[in-house]
């Protein structure tokens, strides 16, 4: 069933959305720019677009990233190989170009007969020319097709998300152009409420030991990929799935790769788990204390 239409985005029943993003999100609405959205990975950067899309009830178009992806292909793409190869094999019309003028993500953004979320996912994967390429582009919501005279105009302005893992330092220029939200990690507090959306009927000493042993592993140094918020997730739903009680969490750990995804932190944590004078448990006291 389609969510009913709002005009101010509050998150959604099953993404939970801290007031400070409420409040970044509805302000690039208001003022037609593009939300810049950096995080760790995993702390639900690209389920924001969906939740946008589904709270204010409007279409999401993706797209994702690449390193070799240029800016243009979201605006548009001519298809030379396939009218040379009609050209040559077929019985089209070649003679009209537009037949081989395929949208991009942008370009069926600016189309659509109403206003859409678009998300740009991961732009820091491309090279470091391609944000500053967007700029006039999503400045002034239009582009021309060179190849047949046409100016696509935007007939809705897109809500424009942009996430970003940091992997590249992107320019100033574009960053002025932008309204910049950092979703820090989720405390224990809001991490509960995050599992319990997806989790409902989860036992409360499962929940308290799993949370515990997940944030000790955070806590240890030198690992190379912290496990995130959608790996504690999957590792309660294995934890459920396997039959574990919540006495052998803390102490063996049980399905650990469903945390830790590097050979190296796997080594690490299996180390810090078997000395014995080592607490299995998050370093900050009565963590779960105020829950």
């Amino acid at each position: 069933m389609q969510a009913e239409r709002q005009t101010y985005f509050s998150g959604t029943r099953d993404y939970i959305a801290s007031q400070e993003l409420q409040n970044s999100v509805n302000v690039a609405v208001a003022l037609g720019r593009p939300l810049l959205i950096k995080g760790e990975p995993g702390t639900g950067k690209t389920m924001l677009a969906r939740s946008i899309s589904e709270g204010l009830g409007k279409k999401l178009l993706i797209w994702n990233i690449k390193s070799t992806t240029k800016a243009k292909e979201g605006l548009y793409i001519y298809d030379t190989v396939q009218r040379l190869y009609d050209s040559q094999f077929g019985d089209h019309d070649v003679s009209d170009i537009k037949h081989y003028i395929k949208l991009g993500k942008m370009g069926e953004a600016f189309l659509a007969e109403e206003q859409v979320v678009l998300l740009i996912d991961e732009i820091d994967k491309a090279d470091l020319e391609f944000p500053n390429d967007l700029l006039w582009e999503l400045d002034i919501m239009s582009f021309d097709i060179p190849e047949t005279g046409e100016t696509i105009k935007a007939k809705h302005r897109p809500i424009v998300v942009i996430t970003s893992n940091a992997e590249k330092e992107l320019p100033d220029a574009f960053l002025r152009r932008c309204i910049f939200h950092y979703i820090a990690f989720p405390d224990a507090a809001m991490m509960k409420r995050i599992v319990q959306v997806h989790h409902p009927d989860l036992p409360q000493r499962l929940l308290e030991e799993a949370m515990q042993a997940f944030y000790w592993i955070r806590s240890i140094g030198g690992l190379q990929k912290k496990p995130s918020t959608s790996e504690l997730l999957d590792w309660v739903q294995a934890l459920v799935v396997g039959g574990i009680s919540p006495e052998k969490i803390g102490k063996e750990l049980p399905f650990l790769g469903v945390l830790l995804k590097k050979d190296q932190d796997f080594n690490t944590v299996l180390q810090r788990l078997q000395q014995p004078e080592t607490p299995k448990r998050s370093p900050a006291p009565g963590i779960l204390r105020n829950w």
